[in-house]
């Protein structure tokens, strides 16, 4: 049973493409762990191409790991208020992706499979995306995935 101080462990995907991207990504790192628990493992940053959409910018993509006390609607809450206050503006627009200062994705939360209309867990598309994987496979390659029932080296592996 999950009570109010019980110690989750998740996973958040962050990302940037506009402006000084590792200063971005450290910036926000820095404000997770100041709002919603303890990073307890920071990946490499990773370079790479935008996904879903074409852009000159590249990314700067990492993943951390946090333990966390906040439920998943209010650690939600508080990655879109950090967003905001970085400067962030829309996810996308006509459903295109954007180029953009900061994106921070929750991938994980602990095993919970759940499915809301603002949050759905595990983040469904984290699978199919190496920027995403390799960070994560860098922090906790034998993690498995609720829903596939594999570890995050066996996706990697048939990506």
């Amino acid at each position: 049973m999950q009570t109010p101080d019980s110690k989750h462990i998740v996973y958040i995907s962050l990302g940037s493409n506009l402006g000084d991207k590792k200063y971005n990504l450290e910036k926000a790192v820095n404000k997770i762990a100041g709002r919603a628990g303890s990073v307890s493992a920071v990946s490499s940053m990773y370079e790479t191409e935008p996904w879903g959409y074409e852009s000159p910018n590249t990314f700067f993509n990492m993943v951390v790991r946090l333990e966390t006390s906040l439920s998943p609607t209010r650690l939600l809450k508080s990655a879109q208020d950090i967003e905001l206050e970085m400067g962030r503006t829309k996810k996308s627009i006509d459903s295109t992706y954007q180029d953009r200062i900061i994106d921070i994705d929750i991938i994980l939360y602990d095993d919970l499979i759940m499915e809301t209309q603002e949050l759905i867990l595990p983040h469904p598309h984290f699978h199919k995306r190496k920027f995403v994987l390799e960070p994560l496979f860098e922090i906790d390659p034998e993690l498995i995935h609720p829903v596939l029932g594999i570890s995050i080296k066996e996706i990697l592996q048939n990506i």
